[in-house]
């Protein structure tokens, strides 16, 4: 006899009763697991505090924000900060330049962990990779401003190291630091030297949670180490690997502020006025907050666009992307 269809929600028991367990309101699911939601209470008030309170800010892009009127007192005027921006002669430049950078990071830099990660991998001699990763990402935990002094100290046309090695075998100096010719090869190597191994982290904690067995039946196959690494350990990584770079290509239009600041100049200001440092000189030095603010809202709304597609696009050939 064939056992009789149950209705939505109820279940059958081994002894062949039928009940309805009672679902726990959202309430009661909190109350059961209130230390975990009061772990996470010191990251959700920083998040309001200091990520979505400031938005409210945002409405000086609409107005013509004066300090001595305050916000609400500024008068409204709509999308008069936009048209000035897109119409203004620097919008081309600024557009050419952030997309210029960002993509040559996004063809050099960011493979450049993944195949660091690959590397240390491979490394079976627990103490030397020890030793490796804390020599990559020591980098990453000096400053900016150490980093332009290295770099001009290394590349300074009188008084450079490389500069002086080089004109001792070649009898001339290269100039990289004043060229606009040669900035945005300047700023990627020193993204790269700064934050490869720094950025291993993530993908060398994708590997360790690779099955080690597929290793040793590819072995037994006759798979050697290029093929165990193109056949295993990259499709292993290749859902995080998907996962970083949607935030990558979210970050497009963010070139960094500190590190172009601190290496442009008169001379290479052509190739080194990007999105960042134009925002710091109109808002801050100039006081048009107003005008600052408007490009800095188009800097966002592209970037919340770019993950959405970057993450659509990520679904359509197969994977999970960010939600």
């Amino acid at each position: 006899m064939a056992k009789e269809k149950l209705k939505k929600g109820y279940v059958r028991l081994s002894d062949g009763s039928v009940i309805k367990p009672q679902r726990k309101s959202t309430w009661d699911y909190m109350v059961q697991h209130k230390w975990l939601y009061f772990m996470m209470l010191p990251g959700l008030i920083y998040f309001i505090m200091f990520r979505y309170v400031p938005m409210g800010g945002l409405v000086i892009a609409f107005k013509e924000y004066s300090p001595f009127k305050g916000i609400w007192a500024s008068p409204w005027v709509g999308f008069d900060q936009f048209t000035k921006f897109f119409g203004t002669a620097d919008f081309g430049r600024l557009l050419y330049n952030t997309l210029g950078i960002s993509l040559l990071q996004l063809l050099l830099y960011f493979p450049a962990p993944i195949i660091l990660s690959l590397f240390l991998n491979e490394v079976k001699h627990s103490g030397y990779k020890r030793v490796v990763q804390t020599f990559v990402y020591i980098p990453h935990f000096v400053s900016w401003v150490i980093v332009a002094s290295l770099t001009y100290q290394l590349f300074g046309m009188s008084d450079g190291i490389i500069n002086q090695l080089y004109c001792m075998v070649t009898g001339e100096k290269f100039d990289i630091l004043q060229k606009s010719s040669t900035f945005w090869g300047l700023i990627v190597g020193q993204s790269i030297w700064k934050e490869t191994g720094y950025g291993t982290i993530v993908f060398l904690a994708a590997l360790s949670g690779v099955d080690q067995e597929l290793y040793e039946a590819a072995r037994v196959d006759g798979a050697g180490r290029w093929r165990l690494m193109w056949h295993i350990t990259l499709p292993a990584i290749r859902g995080t690997i998907i996962t970083m770079l949607i935030l990558r290509v979210g970050g497009i239009l963010n070139t960094g502020y500190e590190q172009i600041f601190l290496m442009r100049n008169d001379l290479n200001i052509a190739r080194a006025e990007v999105f960042d440092t134009y925002i710091y000189t109109k808002g801050i030095r100039s006081g048009q907050y107003s005008f600052s603010s408007a490009a800095g809202m188009f800097k966002s709304i592209v970037g919340m666009i770019m993950v959405m597609l970057s993450d659509r696009a990520a679904k359509l050939f197969g994977e999970s992307g960010l939600y």
